[in-house]
């Protein structure tokens, strides 16, 4: 009998992002009821934190224009958190008056890519969060910092990690409580997850850090279970690999969250999902856009029920 590591969390907390970061850079424009069904299904499946929209110009991202609805009409259970993302002070008041229980805010940990995203440097970019910030903790709204490009960027390659631990840093002190570290392009490898972990871990707690990787690579499992190994035991994850990466044109984004829980599920570690309807999440919006899921557990074991 294999004995369980000790160095892994006994449970993860899984972070579902698919319905926010998954259906975002869908083309085509996607039905309400059909993001309501999909945070419905999410819930029964038990996930317990849903990134259910975002609060942004829907000039730039017209795939979240219908987040007020959405909030409005799912099925809310008490347990669940359902949170958005909120980019300035207008989103916020939006999110606040769409009822959502948790906000977002992010920064990029390259300078490239945070000019060539919002038009400013890092340190502008997190200024304009100031009001944000303070508003949320008026209304008693927890906060989650977001991090881009940890471990590359598609316009300078690599990152070096003290770059990463700083921003980490600012957005930790700004009082987010937890900071959730994103490899944006997917090109990290376990050795340098943890060299970046352990960067970010001189200024942030191990217990208020979260990873949230892209599979563009094929490295996102690996790499997960390596942040596992380093006390990580917060995981964002996309139902059915839902985001493609948009700097790989074709390849796949977010890890899918039945792959995680799957490997979970392998290592003995808890996480509250049941299995068997997450499943069914990911098939239900996997058929709603006509496509196959892209998630390898997900399309075995949908084949081996229809095979």
């Amino acid at each position: 009998m294999i004995k369980a590591n000790p160095r892994l969390p006994k449970r993860v907390k899984l972070v579902e992002v698919g319905p926010r970061d998954g259906l975002q850079n869908e083309a085509t424009a996607i039905d309400t009821q059909v993001k309501v069904d999909l945070v419905n299904h999410l819930t029964d499946a038990g996930l317990s934190y849903i990134e259910t929209g975002s609060f942004v110009s829907p000039k730039w991202v017209p795939q979240m224009a219908s987040s007020a609805e959405v909030f409005a009409q799912i099925k809310r259970n008490s347990s669940v958190t359902y949170a958005a993302l909120t980019p300035n002070l207008k989103g916020l008041q939006a999110a606040i008056a769409a009822g959502v229980d948790e906000v977002a805010i992010f920064g990029a940990a390259s300078e490239s890519f945070s000019q060539k995203n919002i038009n400013c440097s890092i340190k502008e970019s997190l200024q304009r969060f100031t009001d944000v910030v303070e508003l949320a903790k008026q209304h008693n709204l927890k906060i989650r910092g977001y991090v881009s490009c940890v471990l590359g960027c598609p316009y300078e390659g690599d990152i070096a990690p003290e770059q990463v631990a700083e921003v980490a840093r600012d957005l930790f002190a700004m009082g987010c409580y937890e900071i959730s570290l994103g490899d944006t392009i997917g090109v990290g490898t376990p050795h340098r997850v943890q060299e970046m972990l352990v960067a970010v871990n001189k200024y942030v707690p191990m217990d208020k850090l979260a990873v949230h990787f892209h599979d563009t690579y094929g490295q996102a499992l690996a790499n997960i279970y390596a942040a596992l190994n380093m006390g990580i035991a917060v995981i964002d994850s996309s139902v059915a690999g839902l985001g493609g990466c948009p700097y790989a044109k074709g390849a796949s984004g977010n890890v899918a969250t039945e792959d995680v829980v799957y490997m979970l599920n392998g290592l003995g570690i808890e996480h509250g999902v049941n299995f068997d309807l997450l499943l069914k999440a990911g098939w239900f919006i996997s058929d709603k856009l006509q496509r196959p899921a892209i998630s390898k557990v997900s399309n075995a074991l949908r084949a081996k029920q229809t095979g």
